[in-house]
């Protein structure tokens, strides 16, 4: 957490617009949009993962229950 306040810190306004522009000048204007929603639907896809993963691994497998209170 102190590493992310301390590169915050770092970035100011003129280090971000200078990042937007080499972003612009790398891929174009028009290539932009499709990037961010090639991102967008990367991100939903591994959330959608994780959701998932969470509701599978909570479920109670019956063939890990103790045997002994059937006994």
């Amino acid at each position: 957490m102190y590493s992310l306040s301390v590169f915050l810190g770092l970035v100011g306004p003129w280090q971000i617009i200078l990042i937007v522009a080499i972003v612009l000048l790398m891929f174009g204007g028009k290539k932009i949009p499709e990037l961010m929603k090639g991102l967008g639907s990367g991100i939903k896809e591994f959330k959608d993962a994780t959701k998932e993963d969470d509701k599978s691994t909570s479920k109670k497998d019956p063939s890990t229950e103790d045997k002994s209170k059937t006994e």
